[in-house]
C-alpha cells in the first residue's frame, strides 16, 4: 500500500502555477505531432508536414472545447441548466473524453472539407496518434490524485488522501496501460499496412470502448451521479457503448468493402 503524496504542481513562479496535468496535455499533443509527421513521411501518404501541424492545432481545439462541453452536458447537465454560463468556467476543471472525441470529429470533418479529404480519411490517419495523448492524460490524472478507483485490498492499492484513508485501485494507471500503451501498439501495428477505409477508425472506437468499460468496473463512479443502473452501470460505460457498436459496424463495413477496393489509412 502506498499513500499518494505527489505535488500536482510541477512549477510555481510566484502566483503562476503550472500543473502536471497541463504539461501532460502538451506532451500528448507534441507526441501526436511527431508521430503524425512520421506517418506523413511514408511513401504515398498524401499528407504534408504542414498539414500535420494544422491537424494537431485544430485537434487540440476540438479536445479542449469538446471535452469541456461534454463534461458539462454529460456529467453536470443539471448545473448547466441552473447556470448556463458555467460552461465557460474552464478554470474550475472538468473534461470528458467522449466530449473531446466528438469535438475532434467535428473539427476533422471541417478540416477535411477544406483540404478535400473525407471524414474517414482524416480519422483513419489520426486514430493511431490519439492513444499517446490519452496515456499522458491518465498519468496527469494519477499525479493530480483524481479519478481514483474503488476501494481494494490488493497489495498495489493506493491511498488517495482526498478520497479517504482506504487504499483504492490506481485506475488511472490501468487506463494508462490500456488506453495509452496497448491501444497505441495495436493501432500503430494495424495501421502500418494499407487497410480498407474506416478500418482503423473502427478498431480505435471498438478497443477504446472495451478498455474504458473494463476499467469502469474498478473506477469510482462520479459522486454526484453514482451508478446509472443495476448497481454497476456507470456513465463512462454508457457513453462507451455507442463507441463499441459503431466500431464493430465500421469494421464490418470496411471488411465488406475490402473485397472491392483497399485503401491506405
Amino acid at each position: 500500500m502506498w499513500v499518494h503524496d505527489i505535488d500536482p504542481i510541477a512549477v510555481a513562479l510566484g502566483p503562476l502555477k503550472i500543473h502536471w496535468y497541463g504539461l501532460m496535455y502538451l506532451i500528448g499533443f507534441a507526441a501526436a505531432w511527431w508521430l503524425g509527421v512520421r506517418r506523413a513521411r511514408r511513401a504515398g501518404s498524401g499528407w504534408s508536414e504542414e498539414q500535420i501541424s494544422d491537424i494537431i492545432f485544430w485537434g487540440a481545439m476540438g479536445v479542449v472545447l469538446g471535452g469541456r462541453a461534454g463534461y458539462v452536458l454529460f456529467y453536470n447537465f443539471d448545473k448547466f441548466i441552473a447556470d448556463p454560463l458555467w460552461l465557460f468556467a474552464v478554470w474550475e476543471g472538468g473534461m470528458s473524453f467522449h466530449g473531446g472525441l466528438l469535438g475532434v470529429i467535428v473539427v476533422m470533418y471541417l478540416f477535411g472539407r477544406q483540404h478535400k479529404k473525407t471524414l474517414f480519411q482524416m480519422t483513419d490517419f489520426i486514430a493511431p496518434l490519439i492513444p499517446v495523448g490519452l496515456g499522458a492524460g491518465r498519468i496527469g490524472n494519477f499525479i493530480g490524485g483524481e479519478l481514483w478507483g474503488r476501494v481494494t485490498d490488493q497489495p498495489w492499492g493506493v491511498v488517495f488522501p482526498r478520497a479517504g484513508e482506504l487504499p483504492r485501485h490506481p485506475s488511472q494507471l490501468y487506463e494508462f496501460a490500456l488506453e495509452g500503451v496497448v491501444l497505441f501498439v495495436l493501432l500503430w501495428w494495424f495501421s502500418s499496412k494499407p487497410r480498407p477505409r474506416m478500418a482503423v477508425s473502427g478498431l480505435f472506437l471498438l478497443l477504446y470502448g472495451i478498455f474504458r468499460s473494463m476499467v469502469e468496473f474498478v473506477r469510482e463512479p462520479d459522486a454526484h451521479i453514482q451508478f446509472l443502473a443495476f448497481d454497476w452501470l456507470t456513465m463512462g460505460q454508457l457513453l462507451s457503448l455507442p463507441m463499441i457498436m459503431l466500431g464493430m459496424l465500421l469494421l464490418f463495413c470496411a471488411k465488406r468493402s475490402s473485397g472491392v477496393k483497399g485503401a491506405a489509412s
